[in-house]
């Protein structure tokens, strides 16, 4: 029901706009400013519906309902691997990290403007520990640590989470009523690959079992029969990675459950006093709203 929530994300998508096509970067057109247009639009129209009363009533938000929203930010990744996919220098990809970061920031204003008060913003995870990094842009093995992850990518990710928090920090200054609360997913993602050295479950070949041109489930055609090449291993939920890009659903929910009593958090509340400015103050800014679902992907908004 969209009266808990709603979900703009997309898979593959980015902050900044791409100014190229999927085939080159990988990454979906519905960058985070159409997911802004998208959700702004649905912020419009479910309140012409929700008047007219019956099931509408039911199935849409009222308007008091996006002031108590928790937005939820979970996005940024895809903005540093579509630099290495045009074949740009590490040093050319944190130059373009304040920009992304101030058009993240622009959004978050513009939905505080529509009333939306209550912030929670992951960082990016350990990039260097992906398969699908290791296989597409590792030139010096030697770069690689002990628990398998490629060092300069992940100095990467940690250079835009520090931009990221110190924009937060801003963001703050210039919202004085919005309770924005910053997840360190990256500790919670490094912690758990150290601890793990198989790869993805679900690929086909390679030292990573991941292969871009042979992804989970392609088929091939064999003896005239259609076969599928690409398959997953027998028990995932020993797995971290899936596919060579995403998590498991037994890793989302062991991640989740190290973020969700705030343990990573900057202040450090847990999820359901994410709509308090302070952990420090009895008096909520406004009441969470009830959570139907939680995403660790790309960008989305929950009541």
């Amino acid at each position: 029901m969209l009266s808990h929530g709603a979900n703009f994300a997309t898979a593959g998508s980015t902050i900044r706009p791409q100014n190229t096509t999927i085939s080159q970067s990988g990454v979906s057109p519905i960058s985070l400013d159409v997911q802004l247009v998208q959700f702004l639009d649905f912020l419009t129209r479910s309140q012409i519906y929700q008047k007219k009363g019956e099931v509408f009533g039911k199935l849409l938000p009222k308007k008091e309902y996006f002031s108590q929203a928790l937005y939820t930010f979970d996005i940024g990744q895809n903005d540093l691997t579509a630099g290495y996919k045009l074949n740009l220098t590490t040093e050319q990809v944190k130059a373009y990290v304040p920009d992304v970061l101030s058009q993240l920031s622009h959004t978050i204003k513009i939905v505080y403007k529509q009333g939306g008060r209550s912030f929670w913003i992951h960082n990016t995870g350990p990039l260097g520990c992906l398969p699908y990094v290791l296989d597409r842009f590792l030139i010096n093995p030697a770069q690689i640590d002990k628990y398998g992850c490629a060092d300069q990518f992940n100095e990467v990710a940690q250079y835009f989470n520090q931009r990221l928090k110190e924009a937060l920090l801003h963001l703050k200054k210039d919202l004085p009523l919005a309770a924005i609360t910053y997840v360190d997913v990256y500790s919670v993602k490094r912690a758990l690959i150290t601890q793990t050295k198989k790869y993805a479950c679900c690929g086909h070949g390679g030292k990573y079992n991941y292969n871009r041109y042979a992804k989970c489930g392609t088929k091939k055609t064999i003896n005239g029969n259609e076969t599928v090449i690409t398959k997953s291993c027998n028990d995932p939920t020993v797995r971290i990675n899936w596919d060579g890009v995403h998590y498991t659903e037994a890793a989302n929910q062991w991640i989740f459950q190290q973020i969700v009593n705030g343990s990573f958090s900057d202040p450090p509340n847990p999820l359901k006093m994410a709509c308090r400015r302070s952990r420090w103050t009895t008096e909520s800014l406004i009441s969470c709203g009830v959570f139907s679902s939680f995403s660790f992907r790309n960008a989305f908004f929950i009541f």
